[in-house]
């Protein structure tokens, strides 16, 4: 039987050479799927906000949203890891709301980890959650919840510039307590240099094969979305239209009456209803 991912069991991948899987999960059957398919971490993300409740980008997820995720995902006890996204004005206001928010999570929804976006600016914020006990991981690169400062979502660290800023928070990142970072949309030979120069796990997700490991959208990796996907995810499967197919199946047998056939059905003799 596979033991419990922890923070260190990733960490010691990393000197290890081995890669990390991770996905997002929202709820506990899902969970329970995945989990038995050798997964190490599992993001119960803000992307909720955009692939399960319907908004328009992650800004409006609150922390209540989280955490009722959350307690869905942890109730599948999975032995991976499982982390939770501290969303947006969340941390960003006050190192206290941030310790207290970070605290929820793991109290309330059962968060074994948090991640928050951003670097070096956010080092006391990473501090104070790694000293109240609570383990942290990084998010730099394309960050979602800075969709208005970008104007977008824009690859960063293209240029000289901003690829050295992020390689410092990168850093910074690590001396401040996190115990792995994401990696998002960035340029692979950026990721290769951080993966490289930092001591704890990296996960790519847009950056590239050098990093330490990988993380997508189960929705989007299993083709639940027939919007266009950024050109960093690669679809495993169709359910979109699997499922059409068989929502349309069962209409059209509803429609012509044949089903419920026999089968489906009780008789009056049956015992608890088995036949």
């Amino acid at each position: 039987m596979r033991k419990k991912i922890t923070k260190h069991t990733l960490v010691n991948m990393k000197s290890k050479g081995g890669k990390i899987v991770a996905l997002t999960s929202y709820d506990y059957l899902s969970t329970r799927i995945i989990d038995g398919s050798d997964v190490d971490l599992l993001l119960v993300g803000d992307s909720l906000g955009m692939v399960v409740l319907g908004y328009e980008n992650t800004l409006p997820v609150t922390v209540e949203e989280i955490i009722h995720h959350l307690k869905a995902v942890s109730r599948a006890k999975p032995k991976a890891l499982i982390a939770g996204d501290l969303p947006f004005m969340s941390y960003q206001a006050s190192v206290e709301d941030a310790v207290r928010n970070a605290g929820r999570l793991v109290k309330e929804g059962g968060a074994e980890c948090v991640k928050l976006e951003g670097g070096e600016r956010y080092v006391p914020v990473i501090r104070a959650i790694v000293q109240a006990s609570i383990p942290v991981l990084g998010h730099l690169g394309l960050t979602p919840q800075s969709l208005h400062e970008f104007g977008g979502y824009k690859i960063q660290g293209k240029d000289s510039e901003s690829a050295e800023r992020l390689y410092r928070d990168a850093l910074s990142l690590e001396e401040a307590g996190c115990f792995a970072v994401v990696l998002e949309g960035i340029p692979w030979q950026l990721a290769k240099r951080i993966t490289e120069g930092v001591g704890i796990p990296t996960i790519g997700i847009g950056a590239g094969p050098h990093c330490d490991g990988q993380v997508l959208v189960i929705n989007d990796m299993l083709g639940m979305h027939e919007h266009p996907l950024p050109r960093f995810v690669k679809k495993y499967e169709e359910f979109a239209e699997r499922m059409r197919n068989a929502v349309s199946e069962y209409a059209r047998e509803v429609r012509e009456g044949t089903f419920p056939g026999p089968e489906h059905s009780y008789s009056a003799g049956d015992d608890k209803g088995k036949s």
